[in-house]
């Protein structure tokens, strides 16, 4: 175990030069490591609680950074998934195209989000586990409206159809559009740099530990 952890840290160092030195003097122990220097290599990792803690309910959160990319002006989806009070899914990406509002970006990025709910759905269905109306937050009430709004064509027009298809899924009670607050909106860490301290705040929430503290 402690040698595919330092494998895997290696393969990070070709950009994370900043932990470049503790790694290799972990790695300086592969054949004879201890109880201390395991404890070294591990220090951030998700708790998941057992599920008699916490009620099974599956909810999305979905956030976006408009135009942070410098070079080609386009925006950042992020999306994260939680069951119960676990981080079971996330993901941070560049989106293909270049969104023309904050409105398109978050637009496209909910139904980014409510796709991973469909499939995370229909995992837990194999559990016999059966869910409806979903929430997916979102901390922008424009998307939110636009999702509800069949009419406003001239908002729309420019926007992709296959990202559209979260209407009809909102129809069929799969998933429920909510409003979330920024200082609330768990998915903020996978889009843009945070101040230390709501760094430190989301990660605690995300349920990020520190391992040595749990030890």
């Amino acid at each position: 175990m402690y040698r595919g952890l330092i494998g895997l840290l290696l393969y990070l160092t070709a950009c994370r030069p900043d932990i470049m030195l503790v790694v290799c003097l972990c790695a300086r122990f592969q054949s004879c490591p201890k109880k201390s220097h395991l404890k070294a290599a591990i220090n951030m990792g998700l708790w998941f609680p057992s599920l008699s803690l916490s009620p099974i309910h599956l909810v999305g959160y979905s956030d976006s950074d408009f135009a942070g990319c410098k070079l080609d002006r386009k925006s950042t989806s992020g999306t994260c998934h939680l069951l119960g009070s676990s981080l079971i899914s996330w993901h941070s990406k560049k989106q293909a195209c270049v969104a023309l509002s904050t409105v398109e970006v978050e637009y496209i990025t909910i139904s980014s989000c409510c796709a991973h709910i469909l499939w995370i759905k229909q995992q837990v269905e194999d559990f016999r586990v059966k869910m409806s109306k979903v929430p997916l937050l979102c901390d922008n009430t424009s998307a939110i409206n636009l999702k509800k709004n069949h009419i406003q064509h001239s908002m729309t027009k420019h926007i992709e159809i296959r990202h559209h298809f979260i209407r009809d899924h909102i129809a069929n009670v799969d998933c429920e559009i909510k409003f979330v607050s920024t200082e609330r909106q768990l998915a903020d860490i996978f889009t843009k740099p945070l101040s230390k301290d709501r760094f430190y705040s989301l990660q605690n929430e995300l349920g990020i530990l520190n391992m040595h503290a749990l030890s």
